[in-house]
């Protein structure tokens, strides 16, 4: 069959970003999106209103389910939703579950999709930083690099994430707005090894980060090498934006959806 990723990740209704987003974009990697729901969430395509996460147990009950039938690849996280979530999988990948060398795709989420607390964000910190270690590649926005690493600057904080395990790091300049195009910068061993530059389309975007990090995964399954991934990543995204559905034509602040089924 198809090379399978395992996706731990929320249940988004409005199916912008989540776990949707995850399926669509791994599919569309050539690779087949299996999944561990982690939270359910009450969110429309512009704004994130409540959520309740699903139990560590359940979620492991899951993830072992799947990963005692079928042959598991990539392992792909986004939102755990809480520490019990993180330590959890963190659990799975140091007692061997999750079968060691496993590339392992770490979105660390911080702020549910579109707003919202999930909680306090230095207890979600210092879970993730246990998980460092087992990433293949760690994926964060600026806000989730700076708050990991404690470092103000990108490039440092970057090195620093790689100090502390993880053994790439992409880092992603789509939420400071402030800037020009978004600069992607891909470090391994605290080196700098890739960068990319995508244009800065107008608008904002529901699903964005997952579906890259999500497709990244599926290019994995698929066999590439991790920055031949990232470079199929970086132009399927464009792609999906540029064709972006837009769910709210008369309020031009509204997030857009990417189509993550536009033809590349």
């Amino acid at each position: 069959m198809r090379p399978v990723v395992l996706c731990f990740s929320g249940l988004d209704p409005s199916g912008g970003a989540g776990l949707q987003a995850d399926i669509e974009a791994i599919g569309q990697a050539g690779a087949y999106a299996t999944v561990a729901c982690t939270a359910i969430t009450i969110q429309s395509s512009q704004q994130v209103l409540g959520f309740e996460a699903c139990a560590a147990d359940l979620v492991e009950a899951q993830a072992t389910t799947v990963l005692d039938d079928l042959p598991v690849a990539v392992i792909k996280s986004g939102m755990l939703g809480t520490t019990d979530n993180i330590a959890m999988l963190t659990r799975l990948f140091a007692e061997g579950v999750i079968t060691e060398g496993t590339p392992f795709v770490l979105d660390p989420v911080l702020v549910a999709n579109s707003g919202g607390s999930l909680g306090d964000e230095q207890t979600l910190v210092t879970a993730f930083r246990k998980l460092l270690p087992y990433a293949t590649l760690l994926t964060p926005n600026t806000h989730e690099l700076r708050a990991l690493s404690g470092e103000q600057d990108l490039h440092i904080g970057a090195q620093t994430l790689c100090t502390q395990g993880a053994d790439a790091v992409l880092v992603k300049t789509s939420h400071d707005f402030d800037s020009g195009d978004i600069n992607q910068y891909l470090y391994t061993e605290g080196k700098m090894v890739h960068q990319s530059t995508l244009p800065r389309l107008t608008g904002e975007f529901h699903g964005s980060g997952c579906s890259l990090a999500s497709f990244i995964a599926g290019r994995l399954a698929m066999g590439d090498a991790l920055i031949d991934a990232i470079k199929a990543a970086d132009s399927w995204i464009t792609q999906t934006l540029q064709a972006a559905d837009v769910p709210h034509p008369d309020d031009a602040s509204a997030q857009l959806i990417p189509n993550r089924f536009v033809r590349v």
